[in-house]
């Protein structure tokens, strides 16, 4: 169907066309685009397409919703997006009353200026800082980013990365777009899907008729994810209804975003490296509807829990994937996050240029997190609608690194104005009692014809409830 088909005139014509494009990597009917209405103007400030890339994901992760509420024997429910507001669910949709939430960045994480150029440090996991400050010589708990920076300044970027990434750390050196496309990674992830998918051979039949206003009630998400592109997506399916429990081992914390992002989820603890946490994960898997995983390729299949076993344990579970760098190539598994991606890729190097700037220049938000986020909360919508008319489950697999191709791919037309400064009307009314204190959300940036997108539960603690469903 024509790009024109989608239903506001007045529709940015770059979000457009992403949301386009992202709908048929998703394997989407094409003709249920004319029933989404792309509204509002302006753009965060860069020179990528990154609200266009913040309303094509947001509203892709709705259509998909909707047409949930439709193979459910009911009329497709039309989709609107905003686009300021989905802009600002990019960066924070908290807004804490009366308390301060922690800092997001470890206080020696960011950019360094090597003997050759530039690089990143991912410091914000305590055994990720020690990696890296072994590497260079100083000690993880005392040294200070100017001495850190000294340390780096002695290094070239690739080489330092090379070591940091050798010692199980996470750095990434700062190329250029076009040496990113030479790259045998950049390469390797241009030939990728942006979503891949492949369907499991099973026999399931819904027993429970489907809450058109409450889509996803009932069903049962697992969350194997870390920091914001698998939180997201899991967010976002809890805001229609699913009951999201995520499990996570005692050493990981993410204390700047627990609050931001555990909102509507119940949050559990299980040690996979124990035969007994092994077997409650096997129960739980058997028993979910959904499993949504960021865990390096391999790690699951070293603890017993890898594709084969996953789908002898539940035929029908709709598996959802996600890894950094891609699924092939030389780096496919390494360990990387939003911002390293940006540096890799070359939108932190491509920002620097065309902003006339002396150092990299990244993208305003983590576009790419929380952009890859919709995409897998929409890829996981789209399995359970396969799976209600096929009976079939189903593997989808994302990356950061594909996602920044995506962005890449699809230029701003011109210069937009800046959007409007945070307004109180911006803010829903519902105040939101979670346990470090009062907190106000921002308003949904999507609204679903009689399907509200809202949460039954608070933001809550990591590892605060038992690893079971309710």
């Amino acid at each position: 169907m024509p790009l024109q088909s989608l239903a506001a005139t007045t529709a940015p014509p770059v979000a457009t066309s992403m949301l386009a494009e992202i709908w048929a990597a998703l394997g989407g009917p094409q003709a249920v685009l004319s029933n989404v209405r792309l509204t509002g103007n302006g753009a965060l400030p860069s020179v990528f397409a990154t609200s266009d890339l913040a309303q094509a994901s947001v509203a892709a992760a709705g259509l998909a919703v909707a047409e949930l509420v439709e193979a459910a024997d009911a009329r497709l429910p039309s989709v609107e997006c905003d686009r300021r507001l989905a802009s600002m669910w990019f960066s924070s949709s908290l807004r804490a009353q009366g308390w301060t939430p922690p800092a997001l960045w470890d206080s020696v994480a960011g950019d360094y200026r090597s003997a050759d150029g530039w690089i990143r440090l991912h410091t914000n996991a305590p055994h990720h800082r020690a990696a890296a400050l072994q590497v260079l010589g100083l000690d993880a708990q005392q040294a200070p980013r100017e001495q850190v920076a000294e340390a780096v300044a002695r290094w070239k970027a690739g080489e330092l990365e090379a070591a940091i990434v050798d010692n199980n750390g996470c750095a990434a050196e700062m190329r250029s777009q076009s040496q990113w496309a030479v790259h045998p990674q950049g390469m390797a992830v241009a030939v990728e899907p942006l979503v891949g998918y492949q369907a499991f051979d099973a026999v399931w039949r819904r027993t429970t008729p489907v809450d058109p206003a409450r889509p996803l009630a009932g069903v049962r998400v697992l969350d194997l994810t870390r920091v914001l592109a698998g939180p997201t997506a899991t967010r976002f399916l809890a805001a229609f209804g699913a009951q999201v429990l995520r499990i996570d081992p005692s050493s990981w914390d993410e204390p700047g975003l627990v609050p931001e992002m555990t909102l509507g989820k119940r949050c559990a603890h299980l040690d996979l490296s124990q035969p007994d946490g092994r077997r409650t994960m096997e129960h739980l898997l058997s028993q979910a509807d959904v499993l949504v995983h960021g865990y390096r390729p391999q790690a699951l299949e070293h603890l017993g829990l890898g594709t084969a076993r996953r789908r002898q344990l539940n035929a029908a579970l709709v598996d959802v994937a996600l890894d950094a760098y891609g699924w092939s190539g030389p780096w496919a598994g390494r360990r990387g996050f939003d911002s390293l991606v940006q540096m890799s890729s070359g939108i932190a190097d491509a920002g620097m240029r065309l902003l006339g700037r002396d150092k990299p220049a990244p993208l305003p938000v983590q576009a790419l997190d929380h952009a890859t986020g919709y995409l897998m909360a929409a890829s996981a919508l789209r399995g359970l609608v396969r799976r209600q008319q096929t009976g079939q489950g189903g593997e989808y697999r994302l990356s950061l690194a594909r996602t920044a191709q995506l962005l890449a791919s699809h230029r701003p037309e011109g210069v937009e104005a800046a959007f409007e400064a945070e307004q109180p009307g911006d803010l829903g009314t519902a105040e939101e009692n979670t346990v470090w204190g009062p907190a106000r959300r921002l308003r949904a940036p999507l609204s679903i014809a009689c399907v509200p997108m809202r949460w039954d539960l608070p933001a809550s603690p990591l590892r605060s409830v038992p690893a079971e469903w309710r």
